[in-house]
């Protein structure tokens, strides 16, 4: 570069742009700096006050940011209508049960979308409160039925309803389990699971002793709300090994396909003695949101063809259709059929909103994801090869 090269055409632009956004204290000392670099730039020197252009370029992106956060923050005031609202659940129930391919139906059910009317307000509780219940029987329909029509009963009677309502299921589990024992005009050999859903308010219980499923729709997930009660899960294989009680295939004692079970008082002996089969049941407590829309409870009818993932995305896709849970739990047991399921089959669907689901805003990526032919062809071969 020659020595009388002008410089004065970018240095106003300098001048501009940073040294009278830093402040007049420290113009002079900058602007010899700044120039000074840009002469050793132009000849392909290192500038050696870099250190320098990087405070004042700081200096001005700090003023900018300063600015930013200011910004942000008047746009994130909050008015008073904007105060969340406390989700109050309103419950519509349906239910369906069809034989399917066993010769006898031994399922029964129960749903009470307003339990006030139900009980004629003769019980001081909650409200708004509801009930469901799936009863699967084996052996004979005695143990199925007499559950279903006594278990509310045994619930609302107990002494620690409605104070403790977890210490009243649990009591009325084994209470139906007795005075099932005590009935001479049934067959105390049949024996049922029992699984049942409690709800006052927002607030539900889930109590479950067998292998039926409550399963809740969560904007399109499904949450388990209960455990499968089978001999050879884990925790049923080290309390029924606990308590003396074999397992053969898959089988309690060789005989029954559950682990809690209310009735099948042939495999239980006396009243009141630990026994591997047990009627007392597992609670699963959940507080209601918005987010939650539905409650399906099913037999292993269903289970046994489908996931809980499977029949939530069902029971979605037909309640944004048309919102009736009756027509959503024929659905989801004729699509079990066809899954051909070996069992009886009984479903019931709670929802929690007059409203149907709403549809699902999946967010759009940034970036769109494409692949080349080339990469394409290149994957087909690593398939291709793994075969």
């Amino acid at each position: 570069m020659a020595a009388g090269t002008d410089l004065s055409p970018p240095f106003p632009v300098l001048e501009s742009g940073f040294i009278k956004e830093i402040g007049s204290s420290i113009e002079d000392e900058r602007s010899e700096v700044l120039v000074e670099t840009l002469k050793q730039m132009k000849i392909g020197k290192p500038p050696r006050h870099l250190s320098v252009m990087r405070h004042c370029m700081s200096s001005v992106r700090l003023v900018s940011s300063t600015e930013l956060e200011f910004d942000t923050e008047k746009s994130f005031i909050k008015s008073p209508s904007d105060e969340e609202t406390v989700f109050s659940p309103v419950f519509r129930s349906g239910s369906c049960s069809e034989r399917g391919p066993k010769q006898y139906m031994e399922d029964e059910h129960i749903c009470v979308d307003n339990l006030v009317e139900h009980l004629s307000a003769t019980v001081d509780f909650p409200s708004p409160g509801a009930f469901y219940g799936v009863f699967d029987g084996h052996g004979g329909l005695d143990a199925a039925l007499f559950v279903r029509r006594n278990i509310l009963k045994f619930i609302v009677e107990d002494s620690h309803f409605p104070n403790c309502v977890e210490k009243a299921i649990r009591s009325a589990f084994l209470k139906a389990d007795h005075a099932f024992a005590d009935c001479c005009s049934l067959d105390s050999s049949s024996g049922t699971t029992a699984l049942t859903a409690l709800i006052f308010g927002r607030t539900m219980l889930v109590a479950n002793a067998g292998d039926c499923r409550a399963v809740l729709g969560k904007r399109g997930r499904a949450i388990e709300l209960s455990k499968d009660h089978k001999p050879d899960c884990t925790s049923e294989r080290l309390r029924i090994e606990k308590l003396g009680g074999v397992i053969y295939d898959g089988y309690l004692n060789g005989q029954l396909s559950v682990a809690r079970a209310l009735g099948d008082w042939h495999m239980k002996g006396s009243k009141g003695s630990a026994c591997p089969l047990s009627a007392e049941p597992e609670l699963q407590e959940t507080v209601l949101t918005e987010e939650d829309e539905f409650l399906i409870m099913g037999c292993d009818g269903l289970w046994d063809v489908m996931t809980s993932q499977c029949a939530v995305t069902i029971a979605r896709k037909e309640l944004m259709l048309h919102n009736d849970p009756e027509r959503c739990s024929r659905e989801l047991v004729r699509e079990a059929l066809k899954r051909n399921t070996c069992d009886n089959l009984t479903v019931v669907l709670v929802c929690f909103s007059p409203d149907p689901p709403p549809r699902l805003e999946i967010p759009r990526s940034r970036f769109r994801r494409s692949i080349s032919a080339e990469g394409l062809n290149f994957l087909k071969g690593v398939l291709d090869s793994n075969v």
